[in-house]
């Protein structure tokens, strides 16, 4: 079965409050395959500040299959410092060959090192567990894969054992990364602070209670302005030279880096005066791009545990860690919250003309990768 007859023949769906809703979900052919990819110290990384780089990295993944499998649709998940995704046989080794080389660009040009690995879906359903997607619609732009059944976190886990590994590919080689980019500043707070989310079933609970709380925390957070959403309606700050142009310009293939870095210098110089004074060029509207961007950011998602990044005030911040502290003490959840000040975007744009542009959102200070901290000293 393609991914096309597949994932696309699944219907999307637009409420976020119905993400626990088992229907929405359709088991993945038994003969796909999950990626995982993650960086190794993340936290190490993130200590040093280097922020961009982590986030860089994991959207680096989605950005070299998509790119690997000609744009064709297919299912993934951006967790900060890290992805994870799902293929088709007949996209397989184009995947294998996307993870290896990217594995090698991130250690050559961002000096991180990444995992990555391709887990058989039969493997994963021979543990007793099983991985459904599901697709959620934020916006008429574009859906995003949503994940349960717990074959994600194991084969993550796997992964992090060695399990599975994908050899990097030899020094030099440098995947397709176009339409990647992160040439948006950090988003400040609005209504008092960013919070990242982390939740995941603790170990044995009632699978009935676990999606109350899930519930409970996602009925918090729609109560909020714009559901705690933390890129404004404006669209994120630009400045230039963008904060990212260097990791940018090690995504380009061709030529030396200091040729990048100068063609990439006149190029984001022209986006920008387009974009501050709203000028249109060709197919290509900035005030429209700008809305897309807002209602394209991935904020929210599910992937076998609930991952938020919510501009929120101190107040729901209260309530929320209240509700998940209670749970974790009756034995339903694990979680981790990690507070900062500004939130952050990576981008991946493969044709500014077209509405499916998709943003990934993480904590401007560490982010999903702080809360996963926080989430394992709780089990320590």
């Amino acid at each position: 079965m393609t991914a096309a007859s597949f994932y696309g023949a699944i219907p999307v769906f637009r409420g976020f409050t119905s993400l626990m809703e088992p229907k929405l979900y359709s088991p993945l052919p038994e003969d796909w395959s999950v990626g995982v990819a993650d960086i190794v110290d993340s936290t190490k990384a993130i200590a040093a500040q280097r922020y961009k780089a982590v986030n860089m990295a994991g959207a680096a993944v989605i950005a070299a299959v998509t790119n690997a499998l000609e744009g064709r649709e297919f299912p993934f998940v951006f967790g900060g410092d890290g992805a994870s995704f799902a293929v088709a046989p007949a996209d397989l080794d184009a995947a294998r060959e996307a993870l290896a080389a990217t594995a090698t660009w991130v250690r050559e040009d961002l000096d991180l090192k990444m995992r990555v690995a391709l887990v058989p879906v039969s493997a994963i359903r021979a543990t007793g567990l099983d991985v459904r997607v599901a697709r959620f619609g934020p916006s008429a732009n574009l859906s995003y894969a949503m994940f349960s059944g717990g074959g994600l976190a194991w084969a993550d886990a796997a992964m992090k054992r060695g399990e599975f590994a994908v050899a990097e590919a030899p020094s030099g080689t440098q995947p397709d990364l176009s339409g990647l980019s992160c040439r948006f500043e950090v988003i400040p707070a609005s209504r008092g602070l960013i919070l990242s989310v982390l939740v995941m079933p603790a170990g044995g609970a009632d699978p009935q209670a676990f999606r109350e709380v899930i519930e409970d925390i996602i009925h918090l957070v729609e109560r909020s302005p714009d559901s705690g959403r933390p890129v404004p309606p404006q669209g994120p700050p630009l400045k230039w030279p963008p904060q990212g142009l260097d990791y940018e310009a090690r995504a380009i293939r061709g030529g030396s880096l200091l040729k990048r870095r100068a063609g990439l210098l006149a190029y984001t110089f022209f986006v920008y005066v387009l974009m501050r004074f709203d000028i249109k060029a060709g197919g290509f509207l900035p005030k429209v791009y700008k809305r897309q961007a807002v209602e394209n950011s991935d904020f929210r998602k599910y992937d076998d545990g609930l991952r938020m990044i919510l501009d929120c005030t101190p107040e729901l911040e209260c309530a929320l860690s209240d509700r998940l502290a209670t749970a974790a003490r009756d034995g339903v959840v694990r979680y981790g919250l990690y507070q900062q000040d500004a939130a952050m975007m990576t981008c991946f744009t493969p044709s500014a003309l077209r509405s499916d542009h998709v943003h990934f959102i993480d904590g401007a200070r560490g982010g999903y990768a702080s809360a996963a901290t926080a989430l394992k000293a709780m089990v320590a």
